[in-house]
């Protein structure tokens, strides 16, 4: 028996390879293309050609950000965009502005990177993209001298007649309204206007992260407030940039990753974070 081919079959499948080919090839092409028109459009090639990194932070977060008695800003974050900036062989310029402007400010384009002891959430993840985490932070709570005999946990503050206190636009906010909700709630802009609310006692607790509490304490009211040492939440931190970067996301992970295993991450951690040498930088 034998089986005999149609040429005209024959040529109708070689019709059809020929345009699965071609189709193939032209969508190749077409992402190809897209490829680089997305790493034209990139912020890493527009930072580069610039020769300028701008960075966005709030310079009232001790020790990651804040100004010395000279007025220049200095502290953990600070030093750490230094890095990313001389990694990147250009410039830094650092915009100071108030905290709860920095994500609308980094989509209007006024600056690149957010540096400022951002915590990474979810609710902030919708609007801009994160690096992976670089230093590890919970909410601590300053409570008025008064209460000491009445407040040991967090929860001893969740009622009607105590009066709460944090920044506009923080996770110390977040937390305050979450855990808190029963008590009464007020915000601030800066860390320190907080601050004095307890120390002056018109506030009950101030909500915050525990490294700028321990610092606020020592320096404005080491003997009219304590604290509540143990972290009752869990907040990596990590830089904000614009969504719809890859290469930008590269960029950075791999920087950080680099960061933290060549020394320098140890350095700059034990300079800001284990010491208090810093202190005497800026006014008491």
């Amino acid at each position: 028996m034998f089986l005999i081919i149609s040429p005209r079959r024959e040529a109708m499948k070689f019709g059809k390879l020929c345009i699965a080919m071609v189709l193939t090839m032209v969508m190749s092409t077409c992402a190809f293309a897209a490829d680089i028109n997305l790493s034209k459009s990139s912020s890493l090639n527009t930072i580069v050609k610039n020769g300028e990194l701008r960075i966005g932070l709030n310079a009232s977060y001790p020790p990651f950000e804040m100004t010395n008695k000279q007025g220049r800003l200095i502290g953990f974050d600070v030093e750490l965009g230094k890095e990313i900036a001389k990694s990147m062989g250009v410039k830094v310029k650092f915009v100071n502005m108030d905290f709860d402007g920095l994500i609308p400010a980094l989509l209007s384009d006024k600056f690149d990177l957010i540096i400022s002891g951002m915590t990474l959430t979810q609710q902030r993840n919708l609007k801009i993209a994160f690096s992976n985490p670089y230093v590890l932070m919970g909410q601590g709570i300053m409570v008025n001298m008064s209460k000491e005999k009445d407040i040991r946990l967090y929860r001893n503050l969740n009622k009607p007649e105590m009066k709460i206190v944090s920044c506009i636009g923080t996770t110390g906010e977040e937390a305050a309204r979450k855990y808190l909700p029963k008590a009464q709630y007020k915000s601030f802009d800066q860390p320190s206007d907080s601050a004095q609310e307890v120390i002056s006692g018109r506030a009950d607790a101030f909500v915050y992260d525990l490294h700028v509490l321990e610092v606020l304490q020592k320096r404005m009211g080491g003997d009219k407030t304590f604290l509540l040492k143990e972290p009752f939440t869990f907040e990596p931190m990590a830089i904000g940039f614009k969504q719809g970067d890859p290469d930008l996301t590269n960029f950075i992970n791999n920087f950080l990753f680099q960061f933290k295993n060549d020394g320098r991450y140890e350095r700059i951690y034990s300079k800001w974070l284990l010491s208090n040498k810093w202190e005497s930088l800026i006014d008491g």
